[in-house]
């Protein structure tokens, strides 16, 4: 089973590592690689041209792209699209404590029809691998926190991705602090490469000064709820989402949630290496 709603995917300098390219492909996931027209023979010659969709601009950051994918959408009459950053290597479902990796599209449809449940949950999408543990339990869902790298996204909004940095967290807290809801999946994983580990794509404002610059530019955007912090050996930005809490899911008129379970035609299988 696939996604219901459009998944594209912002790239630029990573033809050949094309990471979430492949992780897709591997599950038979359909996809737009949006890139730049300079790169587009680089493209073309490791994935299907049907596949790509080339910006009218060049050089202008990951935040125009991102807007442009959004206008786009709205052009082809999506109520919600997916974009998913280029670094990540597989998806992965957690049940039972116990991390499996996916090899269908199903975790996106499973996705999609919760969140199209609510009438106010312009932002959703799964949680990082290495941030669920399996030897501690945990819900299914978080709500009104962060979501990274992978965005369902309400089309029909007025909310826009800001500034050059940390677009992805600003958005979430454009709605958040408007009263409404994010839903991040801990029962859906992504397996993203590390920051700064693959070239092309925005590492080169990683570097230097560069995460010193994301965490005061966020902090600059909501200096109520971020602080700046040093972990790991490099600067971060820490965010309170703790007055978020209060933001209650509104469920459409009329919506009727199934009893049992759906497993959307998955099965836990033994798959060679």
């Amino acid at each position: 089973m696939n996604p219901r709603y459009p998944i594209f995917i912002p790239t630029k300098g990573r033809w050949e590592s094309r990471q979430t390219i492949k992780a897709l492909e591997r599950i038979g996931v359909p996809y737009k690689a949006v890139i730049e027209a300079q790169e587009y023979d680089n493209y073309a010659a490791v994935i299907s041209p049907e596949n790509i969709v080339v910006l009218p601009h060049r050089d202008k950051g990951l935040v125009v792209t991102r807007n442009w994918i959004w206008d786009y959408a709205l052009e082809l009459g999506a109520e919600r699209f997916w974009t998913v950053d280029d670094n990540v290597k597989d998806f992965w479902r957690w049940n039972r404590n116990r991390k499996l990796r996916a090899h269908t599209g199903s975790i996106f449809r499973a996705i999609e029809d919760f969140i199209d449940r609510y009438e106010n949950v312009p932002i959703a999408g799964m949680n990082y691998f290495m941030f669920i543990k399996q030897k501690y339990d945990d819900a299914p869902i978080r709500l009104n926190t962060r979501v990274y790298s992978n965005m369902l996204l309400q089309a029909d909004t007025s909310f826009r991705n800001r500034g050059f940095y940390n677009d992805d967290t600003d958005l979430c807290l454009q709605v958040l602090k408007d009263g409404q809801c994010t839903v991040l999946f801990n029962a859906f994983l992504i397996e993203k490469s590390v920051t700064m580990t693959v070239k092309g794509g925005m590492t080169q404002h990683y570097q230097g000064d560069g995460r010193l610059k994301m965490a005061q530019s966020l902090q600059r955007q909501h200096p109520d709820v971020v602080k700046i912090t040093r972990k790991w050996g490099r600067w971060q930005h820490q965010v309170d989402y703790r007055p978020f809490k209060g933001n209650r899911l509104k469920r459409k008129p009329g919506v009727v949630i199934p009893e049992g379970n759906n497993e959307y035609g998955m099965k836990l299988v033994h798959v060679a290496a």
